[in-house]
Order: structure tokens, then sequence, then C-alpha cells
């Protein structure tokens, strides 16, 4: 779900804009608009491991410009995948401090896309 730009609750899910190309080296550009603005995102992917880990770079108006590094690690645990996102090189001020309820907004809408789908297995 995460790299599949059609799948409710992955990042680049909805976006207003999207130019994604997920293989290591490929870049992705997302325009995502929110309460009547326009927030750019770019980067570039640094490392695919499906289906354990992907880490790209992030840039927006949040980090100033400058590269950030977003890893993210998927482990099983039984029937379920534990997932955890690690951001770094976020500048520690408001509008980086932001980025966590970014990420916040993206997992709680990959959580209830995972139980949309259990759901429909079971009926």
């Amino acid at each position: 779900m995460w790299m599949n730009p059609k799948s409710p609750g992955g990042p680049w899910f909805g976006v207003e804009r999207l130019i994604f190309n997920p293989t290591v080296d490929g870049l992705f550009y997302s325009l995502v608009k929110h309460q009547g603005s326009e927030h750019p995102h770019y980067g570039r992917f640094i490392r695919i491991e499906r289906p354990y880990r992907i880490e790209h770079t992030w840039m927006s108006k949040g980090t100033k410009g400058e590269e950030s590094i977003v890893n993210v690690t998927l482990e099983p645990r039984g029937d379920d995948t534990e997932m955890t996102i690690c951001h770094s090189g976020v500048p520690d001020d408001e509008l980086g401090r932001k980025h966590k309820d970014g990420w916040g907004f993206i997992l709680d809408m990959l959580a209830q896309g995972l139980a949309a789908r259990r759901s429909a297995s079971s009926d």
C-alpha cells in the first residue's frame, strides 16, 4: 500500500499532482493542497528492499529546501506488520515539527485503508 499511489493510506494517495518513479535513484514530486495552500514535496528513492524497507529523501518548505531522510521499515509480527517511520534531518522549528503531524495523518489513513481491506475480505 505504501508504494501504490492508488492505494488509500500511502503518502502519494490523493495528492493534487504526482510524478512518481519508485526505483532506486528515481525521483518523486507531489503537490498536496491543504486548507487552501499548496505544499510541494520532492525527493529521490535511496533504498527499496521490498517488502521490508523504503528509504527516500524528502524536501519541502518544512525542510527549508534541504534534503531530509525518510526511512520506512516493515517487520512481520505474527499476522500483523509493524511499521516504523523515522524522518531525520528535519529542522527543529515550527515548520519542521509539523512533519510529525503529517506522518501521523498518513499513518492514520493507512490504518483506515487496511481496516477497510480486512473488512471487505471477511465479507
